[in-house]
Order: C-alpha cells, then structure tokens, then sequence
C-alpha cells in the first residue's frame, strides 16, 4: 500500500468512527491520555448519562398534572385520565397531584425504589420557540447566547480536575491523579454532538461494532503500522490514538456482553445505545459522561393520549431506561442518568389533535445517590389562565442550569461552575436538593 492511498484509506476510516477535525487537532494531547490509560488500566468512578429528547417532549402528558383541572379543560381529548384503581390507561400516580403517563410506568418501580426526581416547569429562559436555537442553548448551557463555541459537559470535562502543573504542560488530569481514559466521554451519536463540542477529547459513535477498521486483520495490522511512522504528521498521531482505544475496546469484548438481572433493552436506536453505555461502564474502561439523544417527540398533529404516538414514543424511552438501570445494579450507587428536552409544549390541545412549540418542560433525574421518590421538584406554577406563559405555555419556574450545575457539582464534583455555566448565578440555595 503506497502512502498516498493509505492516507485517503486511514481519512476515510476515521471519519467512520465519527472522530471530528477537532478530535485531529487534538491529537498529541490525546496520545499523552492514552499513555496514561494504558499506565494505569481500568477504573471505576462516577458517571454521567445525558438523555436529550429532541423535538420538544410534551411536558404535561409526560408529568402528568392530573390534580389541575385546568388541565382537562384545555386537553378535552388528548388529557391523561386521573389515576384510578385498575385503570390500565391512567395516570400512574405519584403524590395525589401528579402522575406519570402510562407509558412511563416501567419508572414507577424506579420512583418506589427512591431512585427516580422527576422536575417540572424546568427549562430555558429563553423564549424562542425554535428547535435550533433551544437545543443549542441547551447544550451550551448559555441562552440566548449563540456565540458560545463548545457546550457545557465538554467545559466541565476541560476544566475539572485542572491544576497549575497539568496545564503547563498540556496534560490534565482526573480527580484521582490518573490520566483520563479515551473513553471517559462518549456519544452515541453519528458526530459529535453540541453538548459535547470543545477542547476536551471525545469519542462519538453509533455503535460499538462500528468502532473498528473496515478490514482484514493482516491489513489493520499494515494500517497500523504505517499509522505509527513518523511524528510530525497529524493522521499518525490521531491514528495511534485511535489504535489505542480500538485496543481498550477490544479488551472489554463487547460483543460478548450479556444483559444482567433480566433486563430487556428495546431492539430500538435508543434501546441499544443504553445498552452499549451500559456495557461501556461495566468494562471499567475510565467512562465519565455518556451522552445519548432520541427524536420524534414534536407532536403537533395526532400526539394522542393514553395511546397513540407520544405513548409510543413515552414506551420505548422508559422500557430502555429501566433496562438500563436494571443492568447496571449496584453500580447505580455511582451513576445519575439526566435527561433534558429543549422545551416544552402549549398547555392547550390544538385543532389537530397536537401541542405546538411551547416553553417549560419537565425532565427526570435518575440514580442511587438522588432524592428520589419522594416528590415532584419545582415550583409549580399552575395552569389557570393568568399562570400561563404568554397565556399559551407552562410557566418555568426553574432554570435548567440550576438543575445541570447541581447534577455536576453533587455528583461529578464539578467546582467551576462558573466557568461551566458562563454568565449564570450557579447559587447553591437555589439548587432543589435532587442529590
């Protein structure tokens, strides 16, 4: 193989695992990470798994305020029955006042066990009603502010841990004192994914199986070896990195990973890409933040009920959930599933069996070390008509960054928050006590 066709040949293979031009300019520094993560093999620590419902899930049928009747008079057909006893298309009831959709009661046995802190009338304060602009903000974590170059899980992963020493030297280090791992933040995702855009070293992929070279072992072996000449060249060093976490990988065999405890993924995207998150933190390969995102959830027309798309949609998203935390167990002690959606939808039904683009949302926090199953956190800001948003939406009460900075300070040990959260009063007061 002459140099000229390996070099297109190696391009065309790391664009295939979904490394980005960013993850090439990194590339020295990720070398020196992957030294130390062959140094100092397997650990174990806290982790991360970000959820992102993209659309705009609608919030009220997912958190159902079946104690409001203001609620049943706006939604005269697509409105969650109140919760009665043997009713199989009822609001699974919570407190006496909320109640989660159908659908969602696979997470019921979750808020039982204390694990599961659902959060309503949380969201941005901004008030576009943009999908784009929402999620970027999201993601970001700066509203209103589309200047913002990288989001605020890859600033928290650039910043923790940082000390004089470790930036003299372009190296930083984790809360340990060991290298990170390449794998400490991944996507399930085909690109790198905007909450995860910046400095920090990321691996975005749509599966496990994909992340491998596109050939024959004796060719991977010519592949690498030519990938390993020379020291100037940037695709050699961004090859060697990406040997190296094929090898860490590889060591994990995840191809032979079988479900605990019964649990039973969905065949679904969503469904198998917890499944892979799960297999990537039982491996002990050095994961701190996962990232995943499942669409479909912009109902504008025929959302339904009890029944119908949204359920549909509510069935696989709490099924792959509780298969999830059903997998990992105990190591739930040491893992907070978050997940977020850009905004949520109007309080009134439309004239086509929808909601349209609205603003609060609601959202769940998940995991060993939450305050769960006790109540539904933040204010709620009611339904009538003076308390609606514009007179059209849920009101926000909660900023999500309050929700995010205190995710990452409790149970990452995140502690610049400022630096996280750039222009936002991370005021420890205001945090809900999810953690």
């Amino acid at each position: 193989m002459n140099r000229r066709v390996f070099m297109k040949s190696g391009a065309l293979a790391l664009v295939t695992m979904g490394l980005s031009p960013s993850f090439l300019r990194r590339s020295v520094y990720g070398m020196e990470l992957l030294r130390g993560a062959s140094t100092h093999g397997n650990r174990r620590g806290k982790v991360l798994i970000c959820l992102f419902q993209r659309g705009a899930a609608d919030a009220l049928n997912v958190v159902v305020p079946h104690g409001e009747a203001a609620y049943y008079r706006m939604r005269p057909s697509i409105a969650i029955p109140r919760p009665v006893s043997g009713a199989a298309q009822a609001a699974v009831d919570l407190d006496g006042f909320f109640g989660l959709h159908p659908s969602l009661t696979p997470l019921k046995e979750l808020w039982d066990r204390g694990l599961l802190a659902p959060v309503h009338a949380v969201g941005s304060p901004s008030n576009t009603r943009s999908h784009f602009d929402a999620q970027d903000y999201m993601e970001s974590g700066t509203p209103d502010n589309k200047g913002t170059p990288d989001g605020w899980l890859n600033r928290y992963l650039a910043t923790r841990g940082t000390c004089e020493e470790c930036t003299a030297a372009g190296t930083r280090q984790n809360g340990s004192g060991a290298r990170p791992s390449p794998f400490e933040a991944v996507a399930m995702t085909p690109q790198t994914p905007r909450i995860l855009e910046g400095p920090a070293p990321v691996i975005a992929m749509n599966s496990l199986d994909e992340f491998s070279i596109r050939t024959n072992g004796s060719e991977a072996e010519r592949i690498e070896a030519l990938y390993r000449t020379g020291t100037t060249d940037v695709v050699h060093a961004a090859g060697g990195e990406m040997f190296e976490a094929m090898k860490i990988l590889r060591s994990a065999n995840p191809q032979q990973y079988i479900p605990e405890h019964s649990a039973d993924y969905p065949r679904s995207p969503f469904g198998q890409h917890l499944r892979q998150i799960a297999q990537l933190i039982k491996a002990d390969v050095g994961l701190e933040v996962a990232f995943a995102d499942v669409g479909g959830w912009d109902t504008h027309v025929n959302q339904g009920g009890a029944t119908g798309q949204l359920a549909a949609r509510l069935d696989d998203f709490a099924k792959s959930i509780h298969a999830l935390v059903t997998d990992l167990a105990d190591r739930m002690a040491d893992v907070v599933i978050m997940t977020m959606s850009e905004f949520g939808r109007t309080a009134r039904q439309n004239g086509n069996g929808g909601t349209d683009h609205g603003h609060a949302t609601a959202l769940f926090v998940i995991g060993g070390s939450v305050h769960g199953g006790k109540k539904v956190f933040g204010r709620w800001p009611g339904l009538e008509q003076d308390q609606l948003n514009e007179g059209r939406d849920l009101t926000l009460t909660t900023d999500f960054r309050s929700v995010f900075s205190e995710v990452a300070a409790k149970h990452l040990g995140a502690q610049r928050l400022d630096a996280i959260f750039p222009g936002f009063d991370a005021d420890r007061s205001k945090w809900l006590g999810l953690l």
